[in-house]
């Protein structure tokens, strides 16, 4: 049994670090498998050698970023932990900055930051991957990325309308309410990033465009970003059309999970041959993510291994 012990300095700075209700705390104490005593100015690590070591490590990082921007988040505490248990912070992916200047997102795998490394060398990249991976997420922050950076001039989120399994009916409403539901997984995306009210701004001044796709026909999209979500959901025409929307220094993200196609039977998904068909073109990359890259709720890597297993058990 080993132990250590952090001097804090400053109230605000311990309730930063710590979180409401310890809840920094409690997720570096079960990240780590280490007892963590908090009493008056100081913090007690106790348990075996290299996971005090770890969270010492853990926690000297979080009390300098405390220290620097205030209240931590979650995320910030995963991608500590991350680095802390995975490789030194130079060896780590950098952030990807969103619009307010404190807040980022991490890439918190080795696949993801793979992902996030291939869409800014190259104007096509393909990903796909498990439910939870982060393929759409990190792409709508890519994407929020470069409209900071002035790199593009408008975002284009594009979704086909493909019911999951089942039969909706006949839907109310004016064309934008029906389609809603499918867009909302790249809407709740974006609300994670932005502030609602900077949201609906830059849609009516049409820097972000959320759309289906068969609405994508017949366009040419310059200096854009563009992210097709659930791309295994296309056919090989639909994705043939939706790639050659590409404009003068535009970009295109392509993101589907094969596990779960909605196509009808016998019928090619589009992501999948595309894929294969371009993967040799320069400035074309394909990003394959896995289990390992989920970081959802942590039931949600056993629930994915379950089903992904159930073949070889029967």
């Amino acid at each position: 049994m080993s132990e250590a012990t952090i001097t804090l300095t400053g109230s605000d700075t311990l309730v930063h670090l710590l979180g409401a209700q310890d809840r920094h705390l409690r997720q570096v104490r079960d990240a780590l498998g280490v007892k963590v005593v908090v009493r008056d100015d100081e913090i007690r690590i106790l348990g075996e050698e290299e996971r005090v070591a770890l969270a010492t490590e853990v926690f000297v990082r979080l009390q300098g970023m405390a220290r620097q921007q205030g209240p931590l988040t979650p995320d910030d505490v995963r991608h500590v932990l991350d680095v802390a248990q995975h490789g030194t912070e130079e060896d780590a992916e950098r952030p990807i900055e969103l619009l307010h200047p404190r807040r980022t997102v991490h890439p918190r795998t080795p696949g993801q930051s793979r992902y996030a490394q291939a869409i800014r060398e190259n104007e096509l990249v393909f990903c796909f991957g498990p439910a939870g991976s982060g393929k759409t997420y990190l792409a709508v922050a890519m994407a929020v990325n470069a409209l900071r950076l002035e790199t593009i001039k408008k975002i284009v989120l594009v979704r086909p309308a493909v019911e999951a399994g089942e039969k909706l009916g006949f839907l109310p409403g004016d064309i934008q309410t029906k389609v809603n539901p499918y867009l909302r997984p790249l809407l709740d995306a974006l609300h994670d990033m932005i502030e609602y009210d900077q949201i609906r701004r830059y849609m009516d001044n049409d820097l972000i465009e959320i759309i289906p796709l068969a609405y994508m026909r017949g366009r040419t999209l310059n200096e854009s970003f563009i992210i097709l979500d659930e791309g295994q959901n296309t056919t090989v025409p639909q994705m043939k059309m939706f790639l050659t929307r590409m404009g003068i220094g535009s970009r295109i993200i392509v993101t589907g999970d094969v596990t779960q196609v909605d196509l009808p039977p016998q019928t090619r998904s589009g992501l999948m041959d595309a894929t294969q068909r371009l993967q040799k073109i320069q400035g074309v990359a394909v990003v394959e993510l896995n289990a390992r890259d989920i970081v959802r709720h942590r039931l949600v890597q056993d629930i994915v291994g379950a089903y992904d297993n159930e073949p070889k058990r029967r």
